[in-house]
């Protein structure tokens, strides 16, 4: 079953006002509900380089998978859906070979890649995610960072020496502690939840958010409402006049319409009577 008129999506990246080349990567599969951030790092290029193979590799992995198996069943003992383990498993092997690349290939050493993913299924989202890009959700008037970073700056507000605000205005630098590529395994963090009709997912890179406050995110997002490629431009645009000291990229995500997960067989009959 394609989502493509269950949810609409809108999203761009840019290289800001300070960097020569953009280092990020995004995507958006509409039919399979899948959106796709990598922020990369590292080399001359190698950045690039990683935050591209995450991308295609999680893509690829996902629509292979879709399309072969029956993903309608979960784990009994992690309580994950079947595609919340796909994508987690996509991330996975794509750490494994931005790894891989960077140990076999001179000119990569030393890449890696954040990454944040959403997969819309049954209802559903899943959200996998490595490093310090961020998902957003917006609900009834209601805006909240879904994802924590896996950052320095992070760690410093969960043991209580500083609150977001106070760290935000000491670090100057918000160093990740975990990425795709760094080593051969990665914790990857997965969530699932419940999506409702007008609720809105904005995915971007530290690009926006270090660039963009929260508040000014939010407002940005409800002003344009819709319209969410104004929404999108509009991010970028505040993150490049507030400095523009990184690549930005932005990806949204507004939910339309239910979409309850039907079977196979279902879906066999249904093309065969259309």
């Amino acid at each position: 079953m394609t989502l493509r008129n269950k949810l609409s999506f809108a999203g761009g990246t840019d290289t800001g006002r300070v960097r020569e080349h953009n280092e990020d990567t995004i995507a958006v599969e509409p039919d399979l509900g899948l959106l796709v951030l990598a922020d990369g790092m590292g080399g001359y290029n190698a950045g690039e380089v990683a935050s591209g193979i995450a991308v295609r590799t999680i893509v690829n992995m996902v629509r292979e998978t879709v399309q072969r198996e029956d993903l309608a069943s979960s784990d009994p003992t992690t309580q994950l859906s079947r595609r919340s383990i796909v994508l987690r498993d996509a991330v996975q092997r794509a750490n494994k070979l931005i790894f891989h690349t960077a140990r076999t290939q001179p000119q990569c050493e030393g890449m890696g890649t954040t990454v944040v993913t959403a997969l819309f299924h049954d209802n559903r989202v899943t959200v996998a995610h490595v490093g310090d890009s961020r998902l957003y959700r917006l609900r009834e008037g209601r805006f909240s960072q879904v994802t924590s970073d896996h950052s320095l700056r992070q760690e410093l507000v969960d043991r209580g020496f500083y609150s977001p605000a106070e760290a935000q205005r000491a670090a100057n630098k918000n160093y990740v502690t975990r990425a795709l590529g760094v080593e051969a395994s990665v914790e990857v963090q997965i969530l699932e939840e419940n999506v409702a009709r007008g609720d809105q997912y904005l995915l971007c890179s530290d690009g926006l958010s270090d660039m963009v406050e929260d508040p000014d995110i939010h407002l940005t997002i409800t002003t344009f409402g819709d319209n969410l490629d104004s929404v999108a431009k509009q991010l970028i645009q505040l993150a490049n006049e507030n400095g523009g000291k990184d690549n930005v990229s932005v990806l949204i995500a507004r939910v339309l319409n239910d979409f309850p997960a039907r079977r196979k067989l279902l879906d066999r009959l249904d093309r065969l009577f259309r």
